[in-house]
């Protein structure tokens, strides 16, 4: 079963018995293993009505072919034109007879070729689970056999990349009139192995009848594994290395190599996954314990923070990586300790417009900021940082919008995150932002200033301003503002420490015993204690 999912299977245009002669085939079928197949069926207006009913028989030879059934291959037919019709989904029948049925009583719909539109059916419906196809976690292949005889009338290029990207299998073959350009855009790679052009509808049958003896008749792997490391897996053009589950096979085409499960996914992992056999696990810094989650390390606990973060929402981010500095985002919640006491959170996003996403006040725990944070709408368009900057000292931190009172002393941090040059001047508020108590730190990504970052950035700027060169890269960075904004270890952010030396604290004592000793001598007891001293001194004096 393993090796089966090696296959290239262009198994399944090759498995043809001519129509007419298949009454005269008696040996036993070709044993692909499970599959789920659809085929896609070009039935515009362009399609003649006689080359339509070839196509009918072709379909139904192949389906004598194949080792149909519930727990072998399952077979799905879609039909396209202008629009898309289901002919019988990949759970319907588990019987040849009822496919062959429903195939011949097929009546084409005779419109134009919107084979991108066919894709897309294919993709979300008829590979779905519930229109039969088996779950992505049986590793059943699933192929479809898009078969057209013209040009597509919508674009069909970035569909098809989604449909394989998905695990979907895309075999390309035209006939007569086919644009080859579109059969390359549309199958899988390697291209040799997926696209095939056919002369006219006769040709087709002849077309299946030539391969069908290469796949089934040679088992290229009966004379020995051809120094293949793990696996050799027999193909109608000859034997193919494969690997086990875990590992990718090398250039060589026949080494293996066990394949790193945090190359590019961090799992989770708050500072560093680790890939081990076929599973990972998280580490943490020197000095910091995995948590039991097994993916985040102990949290800043210590000291309460007002944290407003100004995210970049223009358009030169992109929503893919918007999607990324959100996920970014909550890495640095989950090293927060998050509650109405704690560190408060609230974001704001700008673009040429500024929106408080959520304020200070609003959620009291680090579960329901990262949900919040998920939920937040890419604005798009211009990049006014500086206004940015306007809306955090005037409203965001603003008692309204749940910063505590600067009595308490707690301190206000602002985090800013762009990619790219400020549309307006940001030195006015940068430097007004500092002025009112608010320490900056700016995150640079991609195209970043680094004059502005510095120009946003609390003095020193090496401590206060980070940068990466793509947002694939960025969570590098949480370290070094983990070690930034969460205080020292037993040290709150939220309380004043002051030492015993200092004048301050000097008055203070003193105030505090000039009022002790007030106190002892408005109730005689300073007298009484002297008296008595006087007396012991007596009694030692006479004593001597």
């Amino acid at each position: 079963m393993r090796g089966l999912l090696c296959w290239p299977l262009p198994v399944l245009l090759f498995l043809l018995q001519p129509w007419e002669t298949l009454s005269q085939f008696a040996g036993p079928r070709c044993r692909t293993g499970p599959l789920d197949l659809v085929f896609v069926i070009d039935s515009s207006r362009s399609v003649r009505p006689f080359e339509f009913e070839t196509m009918r028989q072709f379909l139904v030879g192949l389906l004598r072919g194949l080792d149909v059934g519930p727990n072998a291959t399952r077979v799905g037919v879609i039909q396209y034109s202008s629009q898309v019709q289901s002919v019988f989904p990949l759970g319907a029948f588990s019987r040849r007879e009822d496919m062959e049925r429903a195939i011949r009583a097929l009546v084409p719909l005779a419109q134009g070729t919107m084979t991108g539109l066919a894709i897309q059916y294919a993709m979300n419906v008829a590979f779905s689970v519930a229109e039969g196809a088996r779950p992505p976690e049986a590793r059943v292949p699933r192929i479809a056999v898009i078969v057209t005889d013209g040009r597509p009338q919508d674009r069909v290029a970035e569909v098809a990349a989604q449909a394989r990207a998905r695990g979907i299998e895309i075999y390309a073959v035209g006939v007569q009139r086919a644009d080859v350009g579109s059969l390359r855009a549309m199958a899988s790679p390697p291209l040799d192995e997926h696209v095939f052009l056919v002369e006219s509808f006769n040709l087709i049958q002849e077309f299946g009848q030539q391969f069908r003896g290469r796949l089934c008749a040679i088992d290229h792997c009966g004379f020995g594994n051809h120094s293949c490391q793990h696996e050799c897996v027999s193909t109608f053009g000859g034997p193919r290395c494969c690997c086990r589950e875990g590992h990718d096979l090398l250039p060589d085409g026949r080494s293996c190599q066990a394949r790193d499960l945090c190359n590019g996914v961090d799992h989770g992992c708050e500072f560093q996954c680790v890939s081990e056999g076929l599973s990972y696990r998280c580490l943490c810094p020197e000095g910091q314990q995995l948590q039991a989650d097994g993916k985040s390390c102990n949290r800043c606990r210590e000291g309460h923070v007002d944290l407003v973060l100004l995210v970049d929402g223009s358009k030169s981010v992109r929503p893919q990586n918007f999607e990324l500095v959100k996920r970014f985002v909550n890495q640095i919640v989950d090293f927060l300790d998050v509650s109405p006491e704690g560190t408060r959170v609230g974001l704001v996003q700008f673009s040429s417009r500024v929106r408080t996403e959520f304020p200070l006040g609003r959620y009291g725990t680090a579960a329901e900021v990262k949900q919040a944070v998920l939920a937040v709408e890419y604005m798009e368009r211009g990049t006014m940082t500086g206004l940015a900057l306007r809306h955090m000292v005037e409203h965001s931190f603003s008692e309204a919008q749940g910063a505590r009172p600067r009595a308490l002393n707690v301190p206000r941090v602002g985090l800013v995150f762009t990619d790219g040059r400020s549309q307006d001047d940001i030195s006015v508020w940068a430097r007004r932002a500092k002025e009112e108590g608010i320490v900056m730190y700016a995150v640079g990504v991609g195209k970043a200033v680094e004059e502005e970052l510095r120009q946003i950035a609390s003095e020193p700027a090496e401590l206060h301003v980070s940068y990466s060169p793509d947002f694939g890269t960025m969570t590098h960075l949480l370290e070094n503002l983990r070690g930034s904004i969460c205080p020292e270890e037993g040290i709150g952010a939220g309380t004043e420490l002051r030492s015993l030396c200092e004048c301050e604290s000097l008055v203070e004592f003193q105030g505090r015993t000039l009022g002790a000793l007030e106190k002892l001598t408005q109730n005689h007891i300073l007298l009484r204690l002297t008296a008595r001293l006087e007396d012991l001194e007596n009694q030692l004096a006479t004593q001597k």
